[in-house]
C-alpha cells in the first residue's frame, strides 16, 4: 500500500492515517508531495478527487479522506483491533474520532498546525477554551471508563487516538498544560517513537509555508 501525504511540518490530517498504520504494523510507502513545489496541485489534483491528502492506495482501491482511510484499514485488517473490540469502547470511540474529524474549528484556527513551532502560549477567547476543555473532558472520560490498565484512550492504541494525536501535537506548539489523567495520557502520545519520527521528519523537511511559520 501507498500514503499519500504533504509537509509533515503542517499537515494534521495525512498523520493520523500514517500514524495509526505505522503503530499497529501496517506496512505501507509513504509518497510525500512537497508543499513548495511548483507541481504541487496537479500532483494532489491526480492523488485525489479532493485535490486533498491523505489518500491511501491499494492495488486498484483509493481512499481519501482520513476517517474513510482509517474505515477501510479495519476493514483490510481485522485482526489489528483499529477500533476496540469491545461494542459500547468502540461507540464512545467511533464518536470521539467522528467529533474530532468535524469539530473544534475555533482551537483549530487560533492554533495553526506546525511542528516545528518553540512552544510559545497565545492569548485565548472564551470559545478556544471551550473546545481545549472539551478535549481534556473527552480524553479523561475514556480514560476512566475504557482504558483499563491503559495506556491510551481505550486501552491499547487504536484509531481515537491517531486522531488525537494532532491535538496534542498542538497543545504543545501553544504551550497548553493539560491536567491529570488527560496531561500524563498527552505525554505518553507525545512519547510515542513513531510521532517522533515524524516531528524530526517535520525538523529536517526544507520545505517552509511562510504564513504558517509566521502565526502567532
Amino acid at each position: 500500500m501507498k500514503l499519500i501525504i504533504s509537509s509533515k511540518a503542517y499537515s494534521p490530517w495525512p498523520l493520523r492515517a500514517w500514524l495509526l498504520m505505522r503503530m499497529l504494523d501496517i506496512p505501507f510507502d509513504e509518497d510525500v508531495v512537497d508543499v513548495g513545489a511548483a507541481d504541487k496541485k496537479a500532483r494532489l489534483a491526480a492523488a485525489s478527487p479532493t485535490g486533498r491528502v491523505p489518500v491511501l492506495v491499494d492495488g486498484a482501491i483509493r481512499v481519501w479522506e482520513s476517517t474513510a482511510i482509517i474505515e477501510y484499514l479495519a476493514e483490510r485488517f481485522p485482526d489489528r483491533a483499529i477500533w476496540p473490540r469491545d461494542a459500547a469502547a468502540r461507540a464512545h470511540a467511533r464518536s470521539a474520532a467522528h467529533e474530532m474529524h468535524s469539530g473544534f474549528a475555533a482551537l483549530r484556527k487560533r492554533f495553526p498546525f506546525n511542528t516545528r513551532r518553540p512552544p510559545r502560549a497565545v492569548a485565548l477567547d472564551a470559545s478556544v477554551q471551550a473546545e481545549i476543555a472539551r478535549v481534556f473532558a473527552l480524553w479523561t472520560e475514556a480514560l476512566q471508563r475504557f482504558a483499563g490498565a491503559g495506556p491510551y484512550l481505550y486501552g491499547p492504541f487504536c484509531a481515537a487516538d491517531a486522531m488525537y494525536a494532532p491535538m496534542a501535537l498542538r497543545f504543545r506548539s501553544y504551550a497548553v498544560e493539560a491536567p491529570g489523567p488527560a496531561g500524563a495520557y498527552m505525554k505518553r502520545v507525545l512519547a510515542l517513537p513513531a510521532l517522533i519520527e515524524w516531528t524530526d521528519a517535520a525538523m529536517a523537511d526544507p520545505a517552509r509555508n511562510p504564513a504558517v511559520d509566521s502565526a502567532e
